[in-house]
């Protein structure tokens, strides 16, 4: 099915403990989302993306609401995304998306969880160009041929597909998202979900005691409220 299903598959870390860190990140994504576009999801096709996530995450519908009309206040303060990169302890690459309105913050809280947890905190660029950036979408799977919808979306950048217990999964590269999302709203194939991910270009083995070292790091990094993805290359083992 592909080294990004494998990447995946493999991962056992949860990217997020509990909702309210699920429905926090969502909520700044609808932040960005509105003032990059406006708050009608009609004219907006990334906040339409962020809805259908909410929807995926069972956010209920009175806090997407809400999270709109606050957005749409002028007062309310954006949010910037800066990425962060570094290495955790046994040459592990780490990379960090962040969604936040004090960057001054952000920064010194990343960086402060690196030195604690033995690891090198990075310049932009020392580790980016190790992953590969990809975009998802989930489907329903009733009625759908798989082979049919492959064959269909190729032209569109899509590279992998497979079905799970969830629905039917497409990824493309990064760049492919907006003609995706396009095609599917044409033909009104209903998107479940969808998103973004950083796949490493090769993936990087440890003992056991190491990997615990590694996971720590990362699992500090992940509390942080301003930090909304946490990526890296380390081969999680059973």
């Amino acid at each position: 099915m592909g080294r990004a299903f494998e990447f995946r598959k493999a991962r056992k870390m949860k990217r997020w403990s509990a909702m309210a860190k699920t429905f926090t990140r969502i909520g700044k994504d609808i932040v960005m989302a509105v003032k990059d576009g406006g708050p009608d999801p009609d004219n907006n096709s990334r906040l339409r993306a962020v809805i259908q996530n909410a929807k995926a995450a069972n956010m209920p519908k009175d806090n997407v609401e809400r999270a709109i009309k606050k957005a749409s206040d002028k007062n309310t303060e954006n949010y910037k995304e800066v990425l962060f990169e570094g290495y955790a302890p046994h040459g592990i690459a780490i990379l960090v998306e962040t969604a936040t309105d004090n960057n001054n913050r952000t920064v010194a809280n990343v960086r402060s969880y690196f030195n604690k947890c033995n690891g090198n905190f990075g310049t932009s660029g020392s580790v980016e160009f190790m992953f590969d950036r990809s975009c998802n979408f989930r489907i329903p799977a009733e009625g759908v041929d798989i082979e049919e919808l492959e064959l269909e979306f190729i032209d569109f950048g899509v590279e992998e597909v497979f079905e799970d217990e969830d629905g039917i999964l497409l990824f493309a590269p990064f760049e492919n998202f907006g003609a995706i999302q396009k095609e599917f709203e044409s033909r009104s194939i209903k998107i479940l979900s969808s998103g973004f991910d950083r796949i490493p270009k090769t993936s990087k083995q440890l003992p056991a005691d190491q990997q615990e070292e590694v996971l720590e790091l990362i699992e500090k990094i992940e509390e942080d409220g301003d930090v909304q993805n946490v990526y890296h290359d380390m081969d999680i083992q059973e």
